[in-house]
């Protein structure tokens, strides 16, 4: 006789499933409206968020600063790899999605504001640390010279080393390395995500003495 699952085993799942289905709308109804800032037709994938999220290490010293956070896919992955909630700052442009944030994750900083304009963006609100950056901006989306002025100034604010951790579906990456500056390590793709995305970590380089 084959085992059936019982009514309180098939709760939690249809309540996630539930919480899922809510977040691909909420999503979906956003891209609609607003394609060139949302970027992707629906939030990242599990998988995915977990890999962005494993390029952060919980006991670096200072915020973790997300950008264009969207419905919480990589905030979650990154509270569930032990970064403290009330260490991660989530810059999102959009205000639904930021009202969504706040209330799903109450003790994340959710911060409406412009991704773009990041360093003036954390000054005013006194965060002056930043451990890691990890975006999920639409960054093919703008021009290079801006990709490339976001580059810099998260770049000045990272301590050497550290991350800018980004995700994307495209074969070339979304800021070319510039030697002397920053590196750039690049993920396999992930297949499980849909589309395949991959990774792409860059990392400031040693600054001249």
């Amino acid at each position: 006789m084959q085992a059936q699952r019982s009514p309180r085993h098939q709760k939690p799942d249809l309540k996630r499933f539930k919480s899922l289905m809510a977040d691909e709308m909420r999503f979906f109804r956003t891209w609609m409206g607003k394609p060139l800032t949302t970027g992707a037709v629906s939030p990242s994938g599990k998988m995915l968020a977990k890999a962005m999220a494993s390029r952060v290490d919980p006991a670096w010293p200072g915020m973790v600063v997300e950008l264009g956070p969207g419905t919480g896919a990589v905030t979650k992955a990154l509270i569930e790899r032990g970064v403290d909630p009330g260490r991660i700052a989530a810059i999102e442009y959009n205000d639904v999605f930021a009202g969504h944030l706040a209330a799903r994750f109450p003790g994340v900083k959710v911060i409406e504001g412009d991704a773009y304009a990041m360093a003036a963006t954390l000054a005013a609100h006194g965060i002056r640390e930043v451990a890691a950056v990890v975006s999920s901006l639409p960054l093919f989306t703008r021009p290079l010279a801006e990709r490339n002025a976001l580059m810099e100034e998260c770049m000045s604010l990272l301590p050497e080393g550290r991350p800018f951790v980004q995700f994307s579906y495209a074969l070339v990456p979304p800021v070319p390395v510039r030697p002397g500056a920053w590196s750039l390590d690049v993920s396999d793709w992930i297949v499980m995500n849909l589309p395949p995305a991959r990774v792409w970590t860059y990392r400031r380089s040693r600054r001249p003495l």
